[in-house]
This record gives structure tokens, sequence and C-alpha cells, in this order.
């Protein structure tokens, strides 16, 4: 396939008549004082609330509910469950159902609904395997009119997390379902319990939201939301400027040097959310210099993450000590930092025999030179940019990081393989933090494992990860993490770079306040105040 560049004019004019196209193109261009416009790459897709792309999770929170939702702090809380109970022993939960909830068919969620619901879950549990909650679930049962119970085959802590998660567990109304009660084939129509209902689609241009005013819980003054299919980052910010959109947020929906440009304007007001992720690289423990840890923490101390955060991030992002931020759950353990230090990067790869001969330029041990694959996507902008910056770093202390960008396909298949050095490896953020993560390091399926399974202890980590999800005491599992956690620090199986943030910006003639929602992936509108 052939691509084709086009310089900074070109580009701006063919981002403008982009723009003009969606302004003449699209019904909506002139909306009422009650509509917030938003873009996404893409439309959203079926929206089946038990699958994931093409759909979008984005639009699936704003129709689907869980039994319990993630809070701004970043504990659990009621959503479609008021309360509930859990035994002893860990094994049972119960569920006592809100009793004024409707779908926005008018379908009455109750504990049936529940059940139907995980059913189709459960009988498509291979999907879903890379949630630990799958293969734990024992029995799913409606036990009352409004009560909903889980029984587990062992202890499971995480069991909230998991349901809190925006997909797969989350409810579509009974009139929704296909006739077999299939839904991994497909669903009739997406209809939830949510504050939101999708109302149009037209396909490369927009979808249309309605607010479900049958809504059981706060709603706000915004009665649409229309979400334009803009795909790129700078045509996006043309159309803020030009007024076609309002409202931006999202992780890579805006240039760094874009957002700081546009919230320094007039009427403008730009936002940076707290720790939503970290952006980091997964280093090799079983092959290549990185297989011996006195590289690997070489390599902690050699990369300056105060360059990359200012000269690539623009200050957007946060300098990251540790893989997962310390206000995760579990996660804030002491761990000591690696802090930039030249003389101790050095230190450490004298000591370990990498030494940088007479005339080059590069280090040595036993005539092999100290050379180390740096693999990331190669369209993503900010991984190569980084990688770029880190090379030039690295140099400097005859360390040399071979840059290698792939399309996503190669990539993903390096982190399955173990087939790379270092490769950039994000995390997912709360809710899936630490434990769907943790859970991740087990399997093949990432570069966590791939990264890990040189470690000497190896299969005492992962009899860690095992036990910590069945441990039922709070102290117990604290100090399970703190062994996770402190063990790939010190073996340096991470460098963490940025704690990732979300960005928006809006217009406060249109829009008095946004807010964040507490993950990566959902947008509050709900929480939007119109003037």
């Amino acid at each position: 396939m052939k691509r084709c560049f086009f310089g900074r004019g070109a580009a701006l004019f063919a981002a403008t008549v982009a723009v003009f196209a969606l302004s003449c193109t699209n019904p909506a261009k002139k909306q009422a004082a009650d509509t917030v416009v938003y873009s996404y790459l893409s439309n959203v897709g079926p929206l089946n609330p038990h699958m994931y792309a093409p759909s979008l999770i984005f639009a699936q929170a704003m129709l689907y509910e869980s039994l319990v939702a993630l809070k701004d702090d970043g504990t659990i809380g009621p959503a479609l469950a008021e309360s509930w109970d859990i035994s002893p022993d860990g094994m049972v939960y119960t569920f006592h159902l809100r009793r004024d909830v409707r779908f926005s068919d008018g379908e009455p969620f109750n504990a049936q609904a529940a059940e139907l619901n995980f059913k189709a879950l459960m009988n498509n549990a291979a999907r879903h395997a890379w949630l630990s909650i799958t293969d734990k679930i024992e029995k799913y049962e409606a036990s009352g009119p409004y009560d909903f119970t889980l029984t587990f085959n062992t202890p499971y802590y995480a069991c909230l997390y998991d349901l809190a998660l925006p997909r797969p567990f989350r409810f579509l109304s009974p009139k929704s379902f296909p006739d077999d009660g299939d839904t991994s084939k497909g669903i009739k129509s997406p209809v939830g319990t949510g504050p939101w209902k999708l109302v149009e689609t037209k396909l490369g241009e927009y979808d249309l939201f309605e607010r479900n005013d049958s809504y059981w819980g706060e709603t706000t003054n915004v009665a649409k939301i229309l979400v334009k299919v803009i795909p790129d980052p700078v045509t996006r910010a043309l159309a803020f400027e030009s007024g076609d959109i309002n409202f931006i947020y999202g992780m890579g929906q805006i240039n760094y040097d874009t957002f700081n440009r546009l919230r320094s304007s007039e009427g403008v007001k730009g936002a940076i959310s707290g720790p939503r992720g970290t952006t980091a690289l997964a280093l090799n423990t079983a092959t290549g210099p990185t297989r011996e840890l006195a590289v690997r923490q070489a390599i902690q101390h050699l990369v300056n993450k105060a360059e990359i955060i200012k000269g690539i991030t623009l200050d957007t992002q946060i300098v990251a000590d540790t893989y997962f931020a310390p206000n995760i759950p579990y996660c804030d353990v002491g761990l000591k930092p690696y802090v930039y230090d030249e003389s101790k990067a050095a230190e450490l790869l004298d000591g370990a025999g990498w030494i940088l001969p007479a005339g080059k330029k590069i280090r040595e041990k036993n005539g092999v030179p100290l050379e180390i694959d740096v693999c990331f996507i190669g369209d993503n902008a900010a991984e190569k940019s980084i990688a770029e910056v880190m090379q030039g770093q690295g140099l400097k202390l005859g360390v040399s990081f071979n840059l290698i960008g792939e399309e996503a396909n190669s990539f993903d298949n390096r982190q399955r393989t173990g087939d790379f050095g270092m490769i950039f490896n994000e995390t997912w953020g709360p809710p899936y933090e630490p434990h769907a993560m943790i859970t991740g390091m087990l399997v093949p399926a990432h570069a966590d494992y791939m990264a890990q399974i040189g470690l000497p202890m190896k299969a005492q980590l992962d009899a860690n990860i095992r036990r910590v999800f069945g441990t039922t005491d709070v102290d117990e599992r604290s100090a399970i993490y703190r062994d996770i956690l402190t063990t790939l620090h010190e073996q340096a199986v991470y460098l963490p770079l940025y704690y990732a943030t979300v960005l928006e910006v809006y217009r406060t003639a249109e829009i008095r306040d946004v807010g964040f929602g507490p993950d990566r992936y959902g947008v509050p509108f709900s929480s939007i105040v119109l003037e």
C-alpha cells in the first residue's frame, strides 16, 4: 500500500477542507444550546455490551451499566446494585438491586434480567478468559426478584473490580437479545439502563445520542450528544477552533502542542487529569544484554525522564517512578525510585564488564557490543519520539538502542513471543489496576509474561500472583502485593516513563464544567454542565 506525505501547508489545507465537508454534510452543524458536540476517530460501532471491538468503550459506557461502579477515589460504589453482602469465606456475593430501574425501552431491570445477561456472558466465557472472574464463577442466579447471587469456586477479592469494568459485565435489555440468546453473535438493538440512548448513526459521519429521561440516576441539562467522526487530531483541533465541535476529551485526541495552545486561548478552558495508567517499556530478562540485572538497572538510571516529559509531552504527563501509580489500590508500597544518574549507570555497566574500548563509541563485553532493540508501533508519533530521545541518551554512555518501528500486528507478535530487548507496554489504568494487569502476567498474551520469564524467582512471583486473589484478609493481600511489586521494581523489569493523563478542552461560553471520569476510557458526558 502506498503512503503519501504532504507538506504542512497541504496538510492544513486538506484538514480545513475536511472540516468544511463535515459542516456541510452533517445536518446537525447548527446545534441547539442543549447539545454537546464531541468527536472520535470512528463511529461507535454496534454497541454490544458483552463484546469488544469494533464497539467503542466510551459509547458502551453511555448506554450500559454494571452492578457496581468505580468511584473518583478509586474505590467501588453502588450502581445497579444498591448494596451487596459477601459471605465470610469470600465465596458468595449477593447483590441487592435497585427497584426503580428500567431499560430505555421500558423493560424493567431486575434479577431475572441480570441472570439472563450473565447466562449469555458465561456461555461465551472463553472470549472473556482474560478476566479471572470468568473461571471462578461457579453459579449465578436470581435469588429473589431483586436479589442476584454469584457463587465462586474459590475466594476472589477482585470480583467487584471486574464487575465495574466498562465491558463485558454490563446489562442489555431482554428485548434486545437475539432469539437464540447468544449475544456473542450480535444483538437486536443497543438498549441499556444508562443515562443515554443511541438514536441515529450515519457511517463515516456521526452518531447521535439523546438523554434517557427515564434514567434512575442524576441527569444533566445536556439533551443530546453528537459524536462526529474525525479521524485526525489536527482536523479535530481545527473543528474545535471553527466551532464545529465544542469539546475535546481523551488520550490521543489532540496533540500536546495543540492542547497547550488551545488552553491558553481566550474563552477556552483546558485541564489535565491525574494518573490514568502508565506508559512504560518492558525489559526482556531472558535474552540479550537486558538478561543481566546490572544492565536493566543501568537503563533505569541513564534515561532522563524529565527531558522526555518536557520535550515530547510538553509537561502534560507526570513522571513515573513505579510501574503502577501510588494512588492505585495496594500500590503505594514505598519503593525507592531509580533517579536519573549517568555516573551510577556507568558504574553499573563497568561493574558488569561492559567496557568502552578505546576509539569506540559502543561498550562491549567479550567482543559483543551493548546493543538493545527498542520496539514501538511505527505510526505512534509519541513512542517514536521517545525512542529517539532514549537513543541519544544511551549513546552518551556507550549504549546502542536500535529502534524498531513496526505496524501493530508485528508489534503485538513481538510482545507475545518475547522478540524484543525493550518494548513499549502501557498499563490499562483503573479499574484494571493492579489486579487485571497482574493477572495478565501469568500468560504470554502481552509483554509482561515474556519480559519476566528470565527472572530466577519467576515461579515464586507467579505463585504470589495466584495467591493474592484468593486472600480474604486485607493485610495479607497488601503484603503479597508488596512482595510482587518490590520484586518487579528491584529486578528492573519495567522502565516506567510517565503516568498517562487525560486532556480536555472546551469553550466556556458553551460549557460551564466537565471534570474527569475515574478511568481513561469513558467520557463524563453526564457531568457536563452547559451554560
